[in-house]
């Protein structure tokens, strides 16, 4: 929405600005006055005064064959720096990332049990030691933080091997005040498979249409809704999460099951444990001695994973489905070909037709998801909207 008053009008315009090159490139002020709609002059200033405070760099002249030669600019990367932190049920992560999204630094610590003061700690040092990586002026110029993580981290002990009530320590429990305290920086709170969904947006190529279902394997099933180019979160902040939707048969004691429990990955995780395999190390690499367990895997997981999808088609039609998760690349595309194939065996009356396609960041998405948030909130001309780049 634009500001109307002229302090807020000029920031705005500078957020479409700096919005324009990171989505089109680089441009010279002629093309940006034609790409955002301002006058020639008023784009003109803008760019001049964000050239000043380092927001953008002045690229090489190029000749045209006619007229006098134009210079382009760009976002400038050390313009500006944000850091991003993920605490999940296996590892807490650490990212700083530049002005286009460039990874700075990057530290991933796993953990035996996720333990609330002990994962804190563990994010606190890691979001340190990204910093460190910066120079004074650098530091400077970190515009934020975001913190991904799981609701409920307090849920689902018994499937992690942990005793009753390990985890009842993250009820009531303020990660992002702890953390705030550790670092000094607020930080943006967000679901870790909503931040992963945002940094498909920004960063990735998954999603090439307006709408998208986004679906992220992490140790559990998670998700994030994009309607016409918004990251959708809900009116309770809690849309996307396809991971409680119930799929296939009941479990033992006659309840329905949901998907968190029938597609996480921590079924892989067990068996590649249980096959002697280091699994940490085969969902980094994909061995090819996981590769039994893997499509052991991918055959109970894909028809549940095809049932949610068609029930989430059932409400919206989404064009695009994006198959994302902390696996390799190739285990990635595989999973979403076989969720495709299993959607073509469904009956799908009534349903639009939907594209699969595989997130191109995966173990990496959450916490760079949590990194691109401080960036969208302070130079997007919507902090509300996040728009596919390209």
């Amino acid at each position: 929405m634009r500001a109307s008053d002229p302090a807020g009008l000029r920031a705005y315009n500078e957020r479409v600005i700096i919005n324009a090159l990171l989505r089109r490139g680089p441009m010279s002020k002629a093309e940006i006055a034609r790409e955002t709609g301002l006058s020639g002059q008023a784009a003109s200033v803008i760019v001049n005064a964000l050239l000043a405070e380092g927001l953008l760099r002045k690229l090489e002249k190029v000749r045209g064959q006619v007229g006098q030669p134009s210079t382009p600019v760009a976002p400038n990367p050390s313009g500006a720096y944000a850091l991003g932190v993920k605490i999940g049920r296996r590892s807490v992560e650490a990212a700083l990332i530049d002005l286009t999204g460039a990874v700075v630094a990057h530290r991933h610590a796993p953990h035996a049990a996720p333990l609330p003061e002990t994962c804190v700690a563990a994010a606190a040092a890691l979001g340190r030691a990204c910093l460190d990586a910066l120079d004074e002026e650098g530091r400077a110029r970190v515009v934020g933080m975001g913190l991904a993580m799981p609701g409920d981290m307090h849920a689902w002990p018994r499937e992690m091997g942990l005793p009753p009530g390990a985890l009842d320590g993250w009820r009531g429990f303020d990660a992002g005040a702890a953390l705030q305290e550790a670092l000094g920086m607020a930080p943006i709170v967000c679901n870790d498979a909503t931040a992963a969904c945002a940094a498909e947006m920004l960063l990735g190529s998954g999603i090439a249409s307006r709408s998208a279902l986004y679906i992220y394997l992490g140790m559990f099933a998670g998700g994030g809704v994009v309607i016409d180019g918004r990251l959708v979160m809900g009116e309770q902040g809690n849309a996307g999460a396809i991971g409680s939707m119930p799929v296939g048969a009941p479990d033992a004691r006659g309840r329905p099951q949901q998907l968190a429990h029938r597609a996480g990955l921590i079924s892989l995780e067990r068996a590649l444990r249980e096959a002697g395999l280091d699994a940490g190390a085969a969902m980094q690499g994909a061995p090819p001695e996981a590769e039994q367990d893997f499509r052991r895997w991918v055959r109970q997981v894909a028809p549940e994973l095809a049932l949610a999808v068609a029930a989430a088609l059932s409400v919206i039609d989404f064009p695009t489905i994006v198959v994302d998760g902390a696996l390799p690349a190739p285990w990635r595309a595989r999973l979403a070909a076989a969720t495709a194939r299993e959607m073509g065996a469904l009956n799908r009356a009534g349903l639009s037709p939907a594209v699969f396609a595989v997130g191109a960041l995966g173990h990496t998405a959450r916490v760079l998801g949590a990194a691109s948030l401080p960036l969208q909130r302070r130079f997007s001309p919507d902090p509300e909207l996040v728009a596919r780049a390209g």
